[in-house]
């Protein structure tokens, strides 16, 4: 089991910028595909942004241009740098793990991160 602790989250006014980090209780957190997905009420899960071990980015077309996702693997840590924040990305952010070629995932807890004037 690898534990993944998330942090940043907080109220900011459309326009604004937060940035989320994921921290990972593992040695091998190199190895794996980290990826940052939301959850808004009454919706469903949605993928914002992935990031391989090779430091490949993907980003969700309503993300795109606004987020950058980010790894250090010196610190076991991924970032999700959000800017030209919308009150629609308001949601819960949660930092998810898979380890590659299985069906292995890590999920966090989750950080609200609440758009609003």
């Amino acid at each position: 089991q690898v534990q993944l602790v998330e942090s940043g989250g907080g109220w900011v006014q459309p326009g604004g910028s937060l940035r989320l980090s994921c921290a990972a209780a593992d040695n091998i957190f190199r190895q794996y595909i980290m990826e940052w997905h939301r959850q808004a009420p009454g919706k469903q899960r949605e993928l914002v942004a992935s990031i391989t071990a090779t430091g490949s980015e993907t980003y969700g077309d309503s993300v795109k241009g606004r987020f950058t996702i980010s790894r250090d693997n010196a610190k076991n840590t991924v970032y999700l740098r959000m800017s030209s924040l919308k009150p629609e990305d308001t949601a819960v952010y949660y930092c998810n793990a898979k380890v590659p070629s299985t069906s292995v995932d890590y999920w966090g807890q989750g950080t609200q991160v609440t758009v609003s004037s």
